[in-house]
């Protein structure tokens, strides 16, 4: 092709591939084109990717593709990338701190044009340190990355206002009545269940009531299924749980009915997220909303940013009231 077009093999492939370093003139550019469109020429990725420096590629690392949680993120994700002519490739650390170290230095070689990592931080100093080293790398080689979750990693962050969703959702049920909550906690090291922890305590010690139970549990639907039979082992007069995402009140609501109760006569529950999935669960699920395409599109154009900044951007939850927490 570029014999043809009567210019070098380098000339040829900036004008197909780009470069970073030298540009090539518009009139060459055009008659390069032309021949490759007459050819039937289809220019190699990978080639590409060396020219530029970049694929066209966003990396985007989950923890739990399961979870209707990251995968609203996604698509929010996916939408803000479609509008910018990239492509998303999409990787589940199954909540591994090692997966996702791992993915991130994948990614790297590979060239991704930039990295989102969704999903809260965990309180483990080593684990981030050393997600923090990867991700200043991948930013020394040319990559931009972001974070929908705590920004404690260095690089651009969309974070929901954990703290301030759960206290709001507190004061809510204890407006509807409710006075002997039990909690499905989470990881103890998982900061956004610590945050939702906090916040919603918080709003309990300052009507001076204290809840009969708070249980570490995964974050997960089977941690809120096991997690509630042993809340009910240490607090068997509660009368509504408290999880601190909807997957787990979900598994949570289960273990109920499994175990012969009535939701919500005999047990009411609360979540926090807004899942997609709350649409056909019956019960209503009370949750707090927030709106997680929303942040998936926020988080692009931060991973996005060459600029070099670290921006901060915080998302409020609204309290959704719902049949499963009904007025006592």
């Amino acid at each position: 092709m570029a014999r043809e077009a009567g210019v070098s093999m380098a000339t040829a492939s900036r004008a197909i591939n780009g470069s970073p370093d030298r540009t090539v003139g518009e009139e060459l550019q055009r008659r390069v084109l032309e021949v490759a469109a007459r050819l039937e020429y289809s220019p190699d990725a990978n080639a590409q990717a060396m020219a530029r420096g970049r694929t066209a590629i966003i990396g985007l690392v989950v923890h739990d593709i399961r979870d209707p949680y990251f995968s609203a993120i996604a698509a929010g994700v996916t939408a803000a990338a479609d509008a910018e002519h990239l492509a998303v490739t999409l990787a589940n650390t199954q909540h591994d701190p090692q997966r996702e170290l791992a993915f991130v230095q994948t990614l790297q070689q590979q060239r991704a044009r930039a990295i989102i990592l969704a999903g809260g931080r965990q309180d483990d100093d080593r684990a981030n340190a050393a997600l923090r080293e990867a991700l200043e790398a991948y930013r020394k080689r040319g990559g931009t990355a972001a974070v929908v979750g705590q920004p404690v990693l260095g690089v651009s962050a969309v974070h929901a206002d954990n703290a301030g969703g759960a206290s709001a959702l507190a004061e809510a049920l204890l407006d509807q009545g409710y006075r002997r909550f039990g909690i499905l906690a989470g990881p103890e090291r998982h900061l956004t269940a610590r945050e939702r922890t906090t916040g919603f305590v918080a709003a309990l010690d300052a009507a001076r009531i204290a809840p009969a139970a708070v249980v570490p549990s995964a974050f997960t639907r089977d941690g809120g299924y096991e997690g509630l039979a042993r809340l009910r082992e240490q607090a068997p007069d509660v009368e509504l749980v408290w999880a601190v995402n909807d997957v787990m009140a979900l598994g949570a609501m289960t273990a109920a009915r499994d175990l012969g109760l009535e939701v919500p006569r005999d047990l009411a529950f609360a979540g926090f997220d807004d899942i997609t999935t709350l649409r056909d669960v019956s019960p209503a699920l009370t949750t707090v909303h927030l709106p997680l395409e929303e942040m998936g599109r926020l988080a692009t154009p931060l991973a996005l940013d060459v600029a070099g900044g670290v921006r901060e951007v915080t998302v409020s939850g609204e309290v959704v009231l719902r049949e499963s927490t009904p007025a006592r």
